[in-house]
């Protein structure tokens, strides 16, 4: 190959790619997608981990929600009430005061309270324990299997097994709520971060076999739900629940619970 050629090669290559540089350029200017500013300054002050527990696709989507209309400006319960503040400032609005809420797990049945009615050697997965026999070795077929599928989707670090039951931290815990989606017996739920007391069982079975179950199984006796002097605590499904809304925090229930199923949060 001539100099001659090799000049024209290298004026070819340079004007494809003059040309592609300017058509790139102009359609970018037409296809522009116009952001509004106010969705990137809420971006900049959301925490960034992208959990989804807005129930958004990660900050952006809550960002962009926000501006919309479709989300309030205290949407992210990560960021919490620092962060909304910040987001109502943005957007000209007051935010609104919300409770912090916290995961909880509703059992309390580890391996010095209830027993395993045979020895599991496989894959130990929460998703799994639905084809397992009696759906997990554990004696009672409606607590925590503590195989720890929840604390492998929590971004926090917030939730961990032990002693066979997964415990969480309220103080790492931001409440996203993927620990909540990924329980196949949705034995976690958020409550308020101030919640004096909470039921600390889901079992379903009925007294007796629930008490050879676990020995801090709810036996749903009533005894909660009659002494409670604001009607807060409810008997459901065989076991006693707590509606917040009511709690006044007296502490009757926990007193009248012989089982301890009901505890301190």
């Amino acid at each position: 190959m001539n100099v001659t050629g090799i000049i024209i090669a290298v004026a070819v290559v340079a004007f494809i790619g003059l040309f592609i540089g300017i058509f790139l350029g102009i359609a970018s200017n037409v296809f522009k997608v116009e952001v509004d500013e106010r969705e990137e300054a809420i971006l900049g002050v959301l925490p960034g981990n992208n959990c989804g527990g807005c129930g958004y696709p990660g900050c952006s989507g809550c960002a962009a929600a926000i501006v919309k209309g479709e989300a309030p400006v205290n949407a992210c319960p990560v960021g919490g009430a620092p962060v909304a503040g910040k987001i109502g400032a943005i957007m000209g609005v007051e935010a609104e005061e919300s409770k912090r809420m916290v995961a909880f797990v509703k059992c309390q049945g580890d391996c010095e309270k209830t027993h395993e009615d045979y020895d599991y050697t496989g894959q130990k997965d929460c998703q799994m324990i639905a084809y397992i026999p009696n759906q997990g070795p554990k004696s009672c077929n409606s607590g925590c299997q503590g195989y720890g599928t929840c604390t492998q989707v929590c971004p926090f670090d917030a939730i961990h097994v032990v002693k066979g039951v997964a415990l969480v931290d309220k103080e790492k815990c931001k409440a996203c709520g993927k620990c909540v989606a990924v329980c196949p017996r949705n034995l976690i739920e958020l409550i308020p971060y101030d919640a004096p007391y909470v039921v600390a069982c889901s079992s379903k079975s009925k007294g007796p076999q629930a008490m050879k179950e676990c020995m801090a199984s709810c036996i749903a006796c009533g005894m909660c739900a009659k002494n409670c002097p604001a009607e807060a605590v409810t008997v459901e499904n065989m076991h006693a629940h707590i509606d917040y809304e009511k709690c006044i925090g007296c502490g009757t229930c926990v007193e009248k619970c012989k089982r301890k199923s009901i505890i301190e949060h």
